[in-house]
């Protein structure tokens, strides 16, 4: 990819917004002679959240500068590092880093083929690598080892053998990837000089260091994994996101200690090469910004208010996010998912006589029983005029009763003998004396008036066909939906009618077998 790029132009590509590199004279050296090989690991712990996408940005920036890249999935790293990854647990969260890497990969432009993808089990347990393992322990001192995973390893009290084994097993891995440099974060600088003094020692050569800034959490400190309010999850949804970016410490004209800004300069600008702050007209509209450092210089001489910076990383951060919440919405990642980041707290209650269905747990819009109903009769609730009192088929052997508020929306004649959509399996409601056996679900527009639409069924549709929400046809629908759980409340967060008036879950479609549930007219609206 930089067959085009001088010595010189890659040297810039490959160290912009580094914070330190260890063994520059090395790289240029490198750079005049042939393409540089590279490799990143991660430990496969905690769900990576948005400040992963620091070192994808670098790793976009290697690939264009023609290096070969490695991505190291340090499976038996994470297990090593305090047990962070229990055993049980350490291949399904490798799958599930593997696969949420790729999607955040892909949703940066970063060709996949490109890239050269290992699992750290696949030579760490080989005979040579355990010899070196040994051979590496009677020279690395106890006070060494220590030291160097100060930053990285888990501190504890009384600290297990294994912690002392994870720097050494890092400063291995640059030989038998067979690379010229390591790429981290400057929290891994004392792995990276214990691997230059010691490999050495083993034969191997001194490697090239290189290190990105620590990008500050939104709350200022670092972004961590294991602290919820400090970082994004690459699946929040968008009302998480905005929730979470309302909070984030953004003190106006302050640039320090501040990750929306960081995040700005640290993947923003280095993917799209420029930034665009939104904001009313009545405050100077829009502004383009293709210099980071005009970004920290208004935002320092307050030109630029938080709230505007929030809501604009906001809106790119969700463009990234996007297509990743797209591809783990398949039942499979879904599944994955749970598996590999399973509630403790259930499984407790599982080993006490309790047994939890993972599959009751797991809100998906499969356990809805929907279904195309047909009004057979429609009257006035005898106790209230504001309700409807429906009879609805819905391909079983008796209508079902159905109490309604579209009173004020659609007439009696409206309604009759009208093809609708219901939800079948909420626990039955006394509704001003009589049971409401079903909800029957409509669009709606909040406003002066409220405007509200049943939901229309395909043309040729039949009373009982069920209705599902593209790609999650297979699953089983719940006898019953227990009003403690908040299924359906969880799931009609993201139930919502397109720009083409066809309803959705998020972005995928309600369908019969004979095509698209829609409403008539109510673009964008909620669905209840």
């Amino acid at each position: 990819m930089g067959d085009h790029l001088s010595p010189e132009e890659k040297f810039h590509l490959i160290t912009r917004n580094l914070q330190e590199v260890l063994g520059e004279d090395k790289l240029k050296t490198t750079l005049q002679e042939r393409e540089l090989k590279v490799y990143w690991g991660t430990a496969t712990t905690g769900k990576p959240h948005v400040a992963y996408f620091v070192p994808m940005s670098k790793i976009a920036d290697f690939l264009k500068a023609g290096c070969e890249v490695t991505i190291l999935f340090a499976d038996l790293h994470a297990f090593l590092d305090n047990m962070k990854a229990p055993w049980e647990l350490l291949e399904l969260r490798t799958q599930y880093y593997e696969q949420v890497i790729k999607a955040m990969l892909e949703s940066i432009g970063v060709p996949l083929d490109k890239l050269k993808f290992v699992k750290g089990t696949d030579y760490q347990l080989s005979r040579e690598y355990t010899l070196d393992v040994y051979r590496l322990s009677s020279m690395v001192t106890e006070h060494d080892a220590k030291k160097a995973g100060a930053e990285v390893v888990k501190q504890v009290e009384h600290p297990l053998l294994s912690g002392l084994l994870y720097p050494g097993l890092q400063a291995l891995d640059e030989e038998y990837l067979k690379v010229d440099a390591q790429f981290g974060g400057v929290d891994q600088r004392k792995i990276f000089t214990l691997a230059e003094k010691y490999l050495p020692s083993l034969g191997y050569a001194k490697r090239i260091h290189m290190m990105n800034p620590m990008v500050p959490g939104l709350t200022g400190g670092k972004m961590s994994s294991s602290e919820e309010e400090s970082k994004i999850d690459l699946l929040d949804r968008k009302e998480d996101v905005k929730k979470k970016l309302k909070k984030a410490f953004c003190e106006p004209g302050n640039v320090q200690s501040n990750g929306v800004l960081s995040f700005v300069k640290h993947v923003l600008f280095p993917l799209h090469a420029e930034f665009v702050i939104k904001r009313d007209e009545k405050w100077g509209g829009d502004q383009t910004y293709t210099v980071y450092e005009e970004v920290e210089k208004d935002f320092a001489a307050e030109v630029i208010h938080p709230g505007d910076l929030k809501a604009s990383v906001e809106v790119a951060l969700n463009k990234l996010l996007d297509p990743i919440r797209k591809k783990f919405e398949s039942p499979e990642l879904r599944k994955l998912t749970n598996a590999a980041y399973s509630d403790p707290s259930k499984k407790k209650g599982a080993a006490k006589g309790n047994p939890k269905n993972t599959e009751e747990d797991d809100v998906v819009p499969s356990r809805l029983d929907i279904r195309v109903g047909k009004v057979v009769s429609v009257e006035k609730h005898p106790d209230a005029d504001s309700l409807y009192l429906e009879k609805i088929d819905v391909g079983e052997a008796e209508p079902r009763t159905v109490v309604s508020g579209l009173v004020a929306y659609i007439s009696q004649e409206q309604l009759q003998d009208r093809l609708v959509v219901l939800l079948c399996n909420l626990k039955p409601q006394k509704m001003r004396g009589v049971e409401s056996q079903a909800m029957l679900l409509c669009a709606s527009v909040e406003g002066e008036p409220r405007r509200v639409e049943p939901l229309d069924p395909p043309e040729g549709s039949s009373p009982g066909e069920r209705v599902f929400v593209e790609g999650y046809e297979a699953g089983k629908a719940d006898d019953e939906l227990k009003p403690k759980k908040k299924v359906f409340e969880k799931l009609q967060v993201d139930l919502k009618i397109s720009g083409e008036c066809v309803a959705q879950w998020r972005e995928k479609d309600l369908m019969t077998k004979l095509g698209q549930v829609t409403c008539k007219t109510l673009k964008g609206g909620n669905i209840s």
